[in-house]
């Protein structure tokens, strides 16, 4: 809500940028209570009014700007067009992001560990946080949403209508109303550009090229230290000037002499007289007893 203040007016630039993010295309169809909000109707789409748009991102920026402690201020998306600007907003600021799905119970079960109570909701798509918005009703939470024409708006308290189908339109407005928000609270000032670019708000889906690129780094060849050229290497203790001759042989790695003795061959036997083990030298026989005569 600008209030017909000049410096809370739609300013060229901002309408320049929702135009090529086409942020007044909607959808074939029109809710009937989104209908107040479409500029013109065609067979395939419809156009929404991008000075509505400003004036109800006004009146959510502000809303925001009031809660005291930024961190009771919760925004979700659970589609994947919309989960980069919610993390890049709350970390712009200070928000509390729930990127990706949303826990049935986050906030009605107090069990949970996940459990939170915020004061207020900013969702991106009313169709897909529809558990969300649903929980937010059982326990007085007022909600903010992005909205196309064909949006259900039931239990959404703030529509800002937009074209949530698209992947510029959806990171512009975002960063339009995190724009609007730090400069409501005097965090950016309104006389300077504020520095963050809008690209970082748009998703961006690598493609399988840059994911092999950057997995598989490159590698240079290693040279080969084996066949190289011999380098001349002149002697320091030589008389200067005389560089030694590379050695016309090549050059092969000798094994050094070892230190160890030789291994005894166990099969020869030595040439002084040995003993015999299988023969007794007493010639006795173990297997009687000369003494004792048993048959008697």
């Amino acid at each position: 809500m600008s209030g017909g203040l000049k410096v809370l007016a739609l300013q060229k630039d901002d309408v320049t940028k929702m135009l090529a993010a086409g942020t007044h295309l909607g959808a074939a169809n029109v809710n009937f209570q989104m209908l107040s909000y479409v500029f013109k109707k065609r067979n395939d789409m419809c156009v929404i009014d991008v000075k509505k748009t400003w004036e109800k991102l006004l009146l959510a920026a502000r809303v925001i700007a009031s809660i005291e402690n930024p961190a009771d201020v919760c925004v979700i998306s659970s589609r994947n067009y919309g989960q980069r600007a919610v993390l890049k907003f709350a970390l712009h600021t200070g928000a509390t992001a729930i990127a990706g799905r949303f826990t049935p119970g986050t906030f009605t079960n107090q069990i949970q560990a996940a459990y939170k109570e915020p004061r207020l909701l900013v969702v991106t798509d009313p169709s897909a946080d529809h558990q969300a918005i649903m929980e937010s009703s059982y326990v007085n939470i007022p909600v903010i949403s992005f909205c196309n024409t064909d949006s259900p708006t039931k239990y959404v308290d703030i529509a800002i209508p937009c074209n949530i189908k698209s992947i510029h339109s959806v990171g512009l407005m975002w960063w339009l109303l995190a724009r609007e928000v730090r400069r409501m609270r005097g965090d950016t000032p309104r006389t300077i550009e504020w520095d963050v670019m809008p690209d970082l708000y748009f998703y961006r889906e690598e493609t399988k090229e840059e994911e092999e690129v950057a997995e598989v780094p490159e590698v240079q060849p290693a040279q080969d230290a084996y066949n190289a050229t011999p380098q001349v290497v002149t002697d320091p203790f030589a008389a200067a000037g005389e560089p030694l001759a590379p050695s016309a042989e090549p050059m092969t790695m000798m094994a050094p002499a070892s230190t160890f003795p030789a291994k005894e061959e166990w099969v020869a036997e030595p040439a002084s007289g040995g003993a015999d083990w299988g023969a007794e030298a007493g010639g006795a026989d173990w297997g009687a007893d000369g003494a004792v005569d048993w048959a008697s």
